[in-house]
């Protein structure tokens, strides 16, 4: 039997079926804080309508700062019924990833009118440039366009 559990490490699981789950009044926020300066290419939730109806993302505002109490928008997005990943590119006023301290996910409103949230997975991906270094079957244009994880 597969306990289900609510918690922000079930963010981070490589798995669908679970979930973290807020608690309270709206907005419900994730604040994902880094090492040094990063730069962030951008960042992508896992929902899924058909499972969670009323818990499921409709509104999210992306801010980010160098620490919480300077966080400022950068993105709003409207999603409607998604299933599946969402990304929301990050990027600065000169159309360039951004690079940032801190940022942090806020849901401002669910579907339904629902009031707690399930997200079920994050991911925040930053941009790789290999410069010269050869990689077997690829074009210098996929290189540029990959990105990693953070985790």
């Amino acid at each position: 039997m597969m306990i289900i559990g609510f918690g922000v490490e079930q963010l981070r699981e490589e798995s669908n079926e679970t979930y973290w789950q807020s608690d309270g009044p709206q907005p419900h926020t994730v604040s994902i804080q880094f090492r040094g300066k990063t730069t962030l290419h951008d960042v992508c939730i896992y929902a899924d309508y058909k499972s969670d109806e009323s818990y499921t993302p409709n509104r999210l505002s992306i801010r980010a700062g160098n620490h919480a109490n300077d966080l400022v928008e950068i993105e709003q997005v409207e999603l409607s019924e998604p299933t599946g990943w969402v990304c929301i590119p990050l990027k600065d006023v000169h159309d360039k990833p951004i690079r940032t301290f801190m940022i942090q996910i806020a849901v401002l409103s669910n579907h339904q009118n629902g009031r707690d949230t399930h997200i079920r997975r994050i991911k925040v991906r930053s941009p790789v440039n290999y410069g010269d270094v050869p990689y077997p079957n690829a074009s210098n244009m996929t290189l540029k366009n990959l990105a990693f994880t953070i985790r």
